[in-house]
């Protein structure tokens, strides 16, 4: 007898976007299911062994200051802290970790096992229900329907997914596990827009049969920088990765053996990550190269796999056992697992609100590769507004979006649905106009007071948070009452230009080489001042010069994400557009006057003409 059971919203996936969709849901008071093929893979890391980096770092803070689970787990679960680009500006400073998987894996089952109101379902989703146009729930393989106000689709690699080894080729979402075929073949004939990307991983090693003597040590920082704005320190005990490199050794068999590489074989029509290129990409693009640096990641404590990041390939295991041997401290390596490509089903995310529900099968939202990104952090940050969105949808409320002036996430999700991807898309602080503003350092200061509006920041969280916002305010206050001369700041060694003009301790940080610190040893009352505190205002310091700019910008940008243009406008009633544009148009359905700026070929002619009609038809009197 097949069971009929009821929520308010379903979470299909337990990867990185599905664990955080479905905590969001149930923070936000839904309901919810946690719908996943085994229970006991809920958190695992499928790639590489590490959360952050530059860009990335940024969203894991975001999802962090919006009471999100990434920050915390990693944070518990790091054996290896480091801020990359520390010598360039906060701006691009990214916290990155190396993770203990097993750690990370455990924490993340805690966590979702911990949260009120989230239930977890082992089995496979073979169908969407959908009545009345609405997606309404799932069905399992075993006949097991699950109902629900919405749903969140969270797939990752595993729709109809193909792992490529050389010319062998076997069904599977990730090694050792395998894809959805029922749930692809449910999307295909929904009608919704599919495309085919790829990625790929490197030769998993036996850490005990590598030279680790002859490496170079690659520490983590004496003092951590963590993720959660919640987290003291790591928990876990802490670690060294190593360094190597590739040479013209490994290249030579690397180019003897392109044409068994399943990516140069001919075997993928898709494309694989740009930034995130395979040892044979490398080869091949850069010939000039004779070397390529390889990381050696421990994948645990307890564990002596080792991940060497930056030799990601797909060519046959024997020719992978030979260039693995050609690299310096690895000439007796053991491979545990192969390297491998996987091709996968995404959805064009085009078809998306910036909710991440799908403009024509309301109730039904996608995070996560299924968009056609790629990273732990950027499926996260999916994961999160997807969630949210699902249980407001579920509870009657409007949807909230995310601005790309106040938040990376803003900029990820509407880069996905204006602009698609043509290949798996990858965070990076280029991709952010505000990127002054949207640091790492203060992203609790922009998020945090939006979470808690929408009820889904614990208690816990908005007190720290509250004392922290009483701590900026006071060293702010202390620092714009003290105030010196030119001449009383060279008598005290700190150079500036001697233009008679006294400045403030918040001015005099504004200037090079000059941090709270520094001032305190002539105001010693400043060293009393909560350091983190001290730290956030030299950032907000460093920027200050180039912020009224910024900021004018950004006030801009929201003025144009009001103008919000109405659903289903017909846009084939504006004479004055071209055929073209109104192809463009009604393809990409934009939702604000600044997404139909972003559209390829648009005109100032033509958005005053959409601008017009719209106001034409908010004065029309109702029928």
């Amino acid at each position: 007898m097949f069971h009929v059971k009821h929520f308010d919203v379903v979470v299909v996936g337990g990867g990185h976007a599905g664990c955080e969709a479905a905590c969001a849901s149930a923070r936000a008071g839904a309901r919810t299911a946690l719908v996943t093929l085994k229970t006991d893979a809920i958190g695992t890391m499928s790639c590489n062994p590490a959360v952050g980096g530059v860009g990335k770092g940024q969203l894991v803070r975001e999802i962090d200051a919006l009471d999100g689970a990434i920050g915390r787990i990693a944070d518990k679960a790091g054996i290896q802290f480091r801020l990359l680009n520390r010598s360039k500006g906060p701006a691009v400073q990214g916290p990155r970790a190396q993770m203990d998987r097993m750690l990370y894996r455990r924490a993340m089952q805690a966590e979702i096992a911990a949260t009120p109101k989230l239930d977890v379902l082992e089995g496979e989703v073979s169908d969407i229900l959908v009545e009345r146009g609405i997606a309404c729930g799932v069905e399992i393989s075993d006949g097991t329907k699950i109902r629900s106000r919405s749903v969140v689709l969270t797939t990752g690699t595993f729709l109809r997914g193909v792992i490529r080894i050389g010319e062998e080729a076997r069904s599977g979402g990730r090694a050792g596990e395998n894809a959805c075929i029922n749930l692809a073949k449910r999307i295909e004939g929904l009608g919704l827009p599919l495309g085919r990307l790829k990625t790929g991983t490197p030769p998993r090693l036996d850490g005990r049969t590598v030279n680790w003597d002859i490496l170079e040590d690659q520490p983590g920082d004496r003092v951590p920088e963590m993720f959660s704005f919640l987290s003291e320190g790591p928990t876990a005990p802490q670690t060294s990765c190593a360094i190597t490199h590739t040479n013209e050794a490994t290249h030579a068999i690397i180019r003897a053996n392109l044409h068994r590489s399943a990516i140069y074989g001919g075997h993928f029509e898709s494309v694989g990550p740009r930034y995130c290129p395979s040892v044979e990409d490398k080869v091949v693009r850069f010939r000039s190269k004779n070397s390529h640096q390889v990381f050696l990641e421990p994948e645990g404590l307890d564990d002596d796999t080792v991940y060497p990041n930056g030799i990601s390939t797909s060519l046959p295991e024997e020719v992978q056992r030979e260039l693995v041997r050609t690299i310096r401290g690895f000439e007796t390596a053991r491979i545990i697992q192969p390297g491998y490509a996987i091709e996968y089903d995404y959805v064009d995310p085009r078809s998306l609100r910036s909710s991440l529900e799908l403009t024509e099968l309301p109730g039904l939202f996608l995070a996560g590769q299924i968009n056609g990104t790629t990273g732990y952090e950027e499926a996260a940050g999916q994961g999160i507004v997807a969630g949210i969105n699902a249980a407001r949808l579920a509870a009657d409320l409007e949807s909230v979006t995310f601005p790309r002036s106040d938040s990376y996430i803003g900029v990820m999700i509407d880069d996905l649905v204006t602009q698609g991807v043509s290949e798996p898309y990858r965070m990076f602080t280029s991709r952010a106009e505000f990127r002054l503003s949207l640091r790492a350092d203060n992203a609790d200061q922009r998020l945090t007071p939006f979470g808690i509006s929408l009820g889904i920041v614990s208690d816990e969280r908005k007190r720290f948070f509250e004392a922290k916002i009483e701590k900026l305010a006071q060293a702010r206050k202390a620092l714009s009452e003290r105030s010196m001369s030119p001449q009383e700041a060279s008598a005290a060694g700190i150079k500036i230009g001697k233009d008679g003009v006294r400045r403030s301790g918040l001015d005099l940080l504004t200037f090079q080489g000059i941090d709270v610190d520094r001032l305190a040893l002539v105001w010693p009352e400043l060293g009393e001042l909560d350091p983190i505190a001290a730290k956030q205002i030299k950032c907000e310091a460093i920027y200050a010069n180039y912020m009224e700019r910024q900021q004018k910008d950004a006030d801009a940008l929201k003025t144009d994400e009001k103008n919000r243009i109405p659903d289903g406008f017909d846009y084939d009633s504006i004479a004055g557009l071209s055929k073209e544009l109104r192809l463009k148009l009604n393809s990409a359905r934009p939702e604000t006057i600044r997404q139909a700026k972003r559209i390829e070929g648009i005109t100032p002619a033509a958005l005053v003409q959409i601008l017009a009609s719209i106001k034409r038809g908010e004065r029309r009197p109702a029928a």
